[in-house]
C-alpha cells in the first residue's frame, strides 16, 4: 500500500508545482529581491548572572551559549557580515540605573574573521543585569545602513529588568522605522513571563520565537538563523498612507509598509492603464493585546468616491494577523482622440480600515504594523477567464490532467480484463 500512496504523492506535488506556476507566473512578482548589501546579523547575547545556572545538559548556561556560538562562527556563510553584541557583561554592581546601561558591541558587525571572534567569546563571564531595551536599541543601530536583509538575534535566559524601557514597546518602534530589520529571540529554560516577553518582541517584527533547553537545539537554531539572513528576500518599501484620496502616495507595483492607529482609515493611490488589472493584498498585524471580534477591510474607489470592490477579514483573536485581497480589472477603452495615444491611467484609490480595539492600558502608539502588497498585471482576456473557477489560465491543465486520468483508467480496466481472460483460459 505504501508504494502505491509514493506515485500518487508525487503527482499531486507535480499538479501544485505546475498550478502554482501558471497562477503565479515569474513575470508577475510583486517584487523583487533585494540584497546589493550583504546580509547582517547581529547576535546579541545575554551575560546576566543568571547565565552562571548549570541547567543545559549538566553544564552552565553560559558554557552552551560559547559552544553554539563557536560552532555557529564555523559554520556562518562567507557573503554574511556578523557582528556580537552583549547584554550585563561588564557591570557586577547593584546600582540599577548604571547595570541598565551594560550593552557592548563584543565583534563589530561586518565580515568575519572567527580567529578574533571565538576569542572575543572565549572572555565572556556571566556577570550582571538584563537590559534586553537597551541592547536592542544598540543592535539596531549597529545594523543601520544599506539595503541587505537584517537581523537580530537575541539570546537571553530572563525577563529583561530594566522597566519601564519595555523591549516589547522597543520593538515596535524599530519595526515602525520601516528599516527592514528583523529581531528572533530565543529563550533558555524559559519561564511563562520570560516566554511571553520573547515572543513579544519577535511577533513586533514578523521574527520568530524558539525556547531552548539544550544545547544541540541552541546551536541548531542559531545557525538556521543565520543561513536565513543569507537568502534572497524581498524588503517592503516603507510609505506612508494619507486620510483622504487626493493627499494619498502614488503606488507602484511592489511591497510596502505602513503603521495604522486603531480603528483608522489609510489612503493610497495606484494608477491602472485600460487593459490592465490592479491586483492588492493587505494584512494587519496585532502586535500588542488587542480585545477580540476584529476586522480589516481593503477598498477599490474611485476618485469619484464610488466602491467597486473589496475584501474583508474578520478575527476573533486566536491569530495575530488578518490578511484579505482584491482584484479591480480595469476594462478597455477605445482611443476617443484617434491619434494612436493610449487612454490616460485611471486612479484607483486603495482604502485600508481596521477593526481592532486595545486592551485596557495598552498603548495605541505606534500603529498597528501593516503591510500592503500592489501588483499591476496584464487583464484577463474575458470574463471567463476571471472566473474559471477561481483556477484563471490554470483551467486548461486541470481539464488536460482529468481527460489523461480518464483515459488512463479506461486502458487500465481493458488491460485487466485482458489478463483475467488469458489466466481463465489457461
Amino acid at each position: 500500500m505504501i508504494r502505491r500512496k509514493r506515485p500518487v504523492a508525487g503527482a499531486c506535488a507535480l499538479l501544485a508545482a505546475l498550478t502554482a506556476g501558471i497562477a503565479f507566473p515569474a513575470g508577475a512578482a510583486a517584487g523583487e529581491p533585494t540584497g546589493q548589501d550583504a546580509p547582517k546579523v547581529n547576535l546579541v547575547l545575554d551575560v546576566s548572572g543568571s547565565m552562571r545556572a548549570r541547567d543545559i545538559d549538566g553544564r552552565s548556561r553560559m558554557a552552551a551559549a560559547k559552544q553554539a556560538f563557536n560552532e555557529v562562527l564555523d559554520a556562518t556563510p562567507e557573503e554574511v557580515e556578523l557582528g556580537i553584541r552583549t547584554l550585563g557583561a561588564d557591570y557586577a554592581g547593584d546600582d540599577r540605573k548604571e547595570g541598565c546601561k551594560d550593552t557592548a558591541q563584543l565583534y563589530p558587525v561586518g565580515p568575519l574573521d572567527r580567529t578574533e571572534a571565538k576569542a572575543a567569546v572565549a572572555t565572556l563571564v556571566p556577570t550582571g543585569w538584563t537590559p534586553i531595551g537597551p541592547a536592542l536599541l544598540e543592535a539596531a543601530d549597529d545594523l543601520d545602513g544599506g539595503d541587505g536583509s537584517k537581523r537580530i538575534v537575541l539570546i537571553s535566559d530572563g525577563e529583561d529588568t530594566c522597566a519601564p524601557l519595555d523591549p516589547c514597546e522597543v520593538a515596535r518602534e524599530i519595526a515602525a522605522k520601516g528599516i527592514g530589520l528583523t529581531i528572533d529571540t530565543l529563550g533558555l529554560v524559559p519561564n511563562v513571563k520570560m516566554s511571553r516577553q520573547l515572543s513579544c518582541i519577535a511577533e513586533a517584527t514578523g521574527g520568530t520565537y524558539t525556547s531552548v533547553e539544550h544545547q544541540d537545539e541552541l546551536t541548531d537554531r542559531v545557525n538556521e538563523l543565520v543561513d536565513r539572513a543569507a537568502d534572497p528576500v524581498v524588503t517592503p518599501v516603507a510609505t506612508q498612507g494619507a486620510d483622504s484620496c487626493d493627499r494619498a502616495p502614488v503606488l507602484t507595483s511592489g511591497v510596502y509598509t505602513d503603521r495604522e492607529e486603531f480603528g483608522q482609515q489609510r489612503w493610497y493611490r495606484v494608477e491602472v492603464l485600460p487593459g490592465q488589472e490592479l491586483r492588492a493584498s493587505v494584512s494587519v498585524a496585532a502586535d500588542r493585546a488587542v480585545r477580540p471580534d476584529h476586522g480589516v477591510l481593503l477598498r477599490a474607489v474611485t476618485v469619484h468616491g464610488r466602491e467597486t470592490v473589496r475584501g474583508e477579514a474578520t478575527g476573533n483573536g486566536r491569530t495575530d494577523v488578518l490578511s484579505t485581497g482584491l482584484r479591480h480589472p480595469e476594462p478597455e477603452r477605445d482611443d476617443a482622440d484617434g491619434d494612436g495615444d493610449k487612454p490616460a491611467a485611471e486612479t484607483v484609490c486603495l482604502v485600508v480600515t481596521n477593526s481592532f480595539s486595545a486592551d485596557t492600558g495598552v498603548k495605541t502608539t505606534p500603529g498597528l504594523p501593516l503591510e500592503l502588497t500592489v501588483d499591476v498585471v496584464e487583464g484577463p482576456d474575458g470574463a471567463s477567464d476571471v472566473a474559471s473557477f477561481g483556477l484563471g489560465r490554470g483551467w486548461w491543465l486541470l481539464g488536460a490532467l482529468v481527460v489523461t486520468g480518464f483515459l488512463a483508467g479506461l486502458v487500465w480496466g481493458w488491460l485487466s480484463r485482458w489478463r483475467v481472460a488469458v489466466w481463465r483460459t489457461n
